[in-house]
């Protein structure tokens, strides 16, 4: 099920919903971080039915019950259809249908577009599938108010341009697994310092995109200082990962990665929810 990714999402859809509520409903935000897990794990579910071929070849993988066969596929393949199911199940009970389709898109991009189209064409195929976790943000401020799109949908350009940042590093890292599956990742194709430098310039345009709310009107300085900070920090590791593509400096910037989504995405929420007047601004 992927639960470490399906948190991530689960999360994205809650920072959504925080930024257009007025008032923050505990259960609310409970009930979309269950629909936003069970959605995401779907997909998880079938990204590992369609790879398993994949999967054996690559070390890392090959322990997965799919890959190893000590999990029949037909079941996956049911299971993944009813997690993915239950999830927009719930979000259309608990919200409204466009929460749910919002759900479903983001499963299809991930499973479909990225797993079935994509991944094993080109090397392209992680900054189209980053648009899956955009979807869980606007599903999030759906559940809140469908009609509230400007915030939503700058945060959603924000999430798509980190993608390629956070997982082109990880490529790195497990690149040689990428390259006995014969699976076109960019430090595969174009090679470990030519990715350094995608991901250099990715992360320019991620720390721009980031500014967009505040200069929209949308969010106030607080969010502005706390966004420039840590894309100034993240900026900062892609250089000198430019300057030494090495795998060490790989895994700083991926681990940091993550810091800087939930730095930015936790400024949205206290921009939000916490006046300013506290601080002084």
């Amino acid at each position: 099920m992927k639960l470490r990714i399906g948190f991530l999402i689960a999360l994205s859809a809650m920072a959504g919903y925080a930024a257009v509520a007025t008032k923050v409903d505990g259960w609310q935000l409970v009930i979309l971080f269950v629909a936003g897990l069970l959605a995401s794990s779907g997909s998880a579910v079938f990204n590992q039915f369609y790879d398993r071929d994949l999967d054996r070849l690559m070390p890392r993988t090959a322990g997965r019950p799919l890959a190893a066969g000590t999990l029949d596929a037909t079941r996956a393949l049911w299971f993944a259809g009813a997690l993915l199911l239950t999830g927009c199940a719930i979000a259309v009970l608990a919200f409204n249908w466009v929460v749910a389709i919002h759900l479903f898109l983001g499963a299809f991009v991930y499973g479909i577009v990225y797993t079935v189209w994509l991944k094993r064409l080109h090397w392209t195929n992680i900054i189209i599938g980053g648009a899956a976790g955009s979807f869980a943000v606007l599903a999030g401020a759906a559940a809140v108010d469908a009609t509230h799109w400007l915030l939503p949908s700058l945060m959603a350009i924000t999430l798509f341009l980190w993608t390629p940042s956070h997982f082109w590093s990880l490529a790195i890292l497990i690149k040689d697994d990428y390259a006995k599956a014969g699976v076109p990742m960019l430090p595969v194709v174009l090679g470990d310092a030519a990715c350094a430098k995608w991901i250099f310039a990715n992360t320019i345009a991620l720390v721009i995109s980031a500014l967009l709310p505040t200069l929209f009107g949308e969010l106030g300085v607080l969010y502005a200082v706390v966004s420039t900070g840590f894309g100034a920090r993240f900026l900062w590791l892609n250089w000198k990962l430019v300057q030494d593509p090495s795998r060490e400096l790989a895994k700083r910037n991926f681990l940091f990665s993550m810091q800087y989504l939930a730095g930015v995405f936790l400024a949205v929420v206290i921009d939000r929810h916490i006046s300013l007047e506290m601080f002084g601004l």
